[in-house]
């Protein structure tokens, strides 16, 4: 069994997460009133940075955890912008690639009122075209060094499998975020090979072949994806809360009744709240419950990733 001491490896508290994928520019307009189809409405538009992988590395890095990230930027501003912010928070960006060639990531979202997703339209072509499965085995050595990976499903066919062979020759255990419905059926041949996955109610369905209705389903097809191989299945269900399942155990942690300020980010916080969780030995229960006041946190601000995230902030927000 791949994990920690409660998964059956001791932790090598020297050495650094790698997460690879997506880094973008995030552009998100939030509507100040009802949504007309075929007008323009007032309302708030804000740019931040962005990207899955990015903002799980952010996280981790905002409690306390030693990042590497390896995704690949445009050379352009907004490639810039997010190398420097990176920077700032601390996250090992020396190993980013910048290409003049592609334009750097970006992702298009559209809010009503309320903060919920109304649309949304990503452009992520240099993650898959330029972070190529020559450039994963070229940088083994971050393999080697490691104690975990996390990634995000905007890469190709070849660079997962790229890395799940590299996981596998130096016993790492492999996080991932299915990041789209879309996406997700990358990771369908590498389910046995996965610690974590946290799909939503659509990612779960195409995971597993599940429908996920509510909160029942959502737990069957937890169990199914353990059933496939993986160690742990987080099925997220947006104001409903989350259900997670193990070999051992399974559960529901509703979700915490905030106002909704933006929705962008929360699945990425909960990713990074459970991989820190584990990271540092917590039962898998109270790992996911990290997460979950993680995304809370989240949702309560108008950035990707909030700024002021602690372990502290976790801990006043942790449903018991």
């Amino acid at each position: 069994m791949i994990g920690f001491r409660r998964l059956g490896l001791p932790r090598d508290s020297g050495a650094h997460l790698l997460v690879i994928g997506a880094a973008s520019i995030d552009t998100k307009g939030r509507a100040s009133q009802p949504v007309q189809s075929g007008t323009s409405i007032p309302g708030v538009i804000r740019v931040s940075v962005g990207g899955v992988a990015r903002n799980v590395a952010e996280n981790l890095v905002r409690l306390g955890e030693s990042v590497v990230l390896l995704s690949a930027v445009g050379e352009d501003g907004s490639g810039r912008r997010i190398l420097h912010q990176a920077k700032e928070c601390g996250i090992d960006v020396s190993h980013v690639i910048v290409d003049p060639a592609h334009r750097t990531a970006a992702y298009l979202a559209a809010l009503d009122e309320e903060g919920h997703l109304l649309l949304s339209i990503d452009d992520m072509s240099i993650t898959r075209e330029v972070v190529t499965a020559g450039v994963i085995y070229r940088q083994r050595a971050l393999f080697r060094d490691a104690q975990m990976v996390v990634m995000d499903a905007n890469l190709s066919p070849s660079v997962l499998e790229t890395i799940f062979r590299l996981a596998h020759k130096y016993e790492l255990p492999v996080c991932a975020d299915p990041t789209t419905a879309t996406l997700a059926p990358q990771l369908c041949p590498y389910l046995s090979d996965l610690l974590l996955v946290t799909p939503n109610a659509a990612e779960a369905e195409v995971l597993c072949g599940v429908e996920v209705t509510d909160r029942e389903s959502a737990l069957a097809a937890a169990h199914r994806l353990v059933g496939l191989g993986v160690q742990i299945a987080i099925v997220t269900l947006g104001a409903t809360g989350l259900v997670y399942a193990t070999s051992q155990e399974s559960g529901h942690v509703p979700s915490i009744a905030r106002e909704i300020v933006d929705l962008t980010g929360a699945g990425d916080a909960l990713t990074a709240g459970v991989v820190f969780g584990l990271l540092n030995d917590l039962p898998i229960a109270e790992a996911v419950r990290i997460g979950t006041s993680a995304a809370a946190l989240t949702l309560q601000s108008r950035e990707t990733v909030r700024p002021d995230l602690s372990l502290e902030r976790l801990y006043e927000e942790l449903v018991i």
